[in-house]
């Protein structure tokens, strides 16, 4: 799965870092909340090819944009 950011969410991100006063140390935490619910669904997720993180994602709590395809399932021999 690609995780892909915006040019705007790199920026809103770095925007809640300057805001909280803890510079890069904070980018860590910063992204942890904002893909914390994220991290944990997509084990369970099939078909997903791309997440993408916009500035909303980071700002307004927004959902990111998830992108599915289809993966060609294989058939094993018995």
């Amino acid at each position: 799965i690609r995780l892909t950011f915006t040019d705007d969410a790199i920026r809103g991100i770095a925007r809640c870092a300057i805001g909280r006063n803890t510079g890069a140390r904070g980018l860590r935490s910063i992204l942890e909340e904002v893909l914390l619910d994220t991290m944990f669904n997509l084990p369970r997720t099939e078909d997903m090819e791309e997440v993408v993180i916009n500035e909303e994602v980071i700002t307004s709590a927004a959902s990111p944009l998830m992108i599915y395809g289809q993966r060609e399932k294989t058939a094993r021999a018995s």
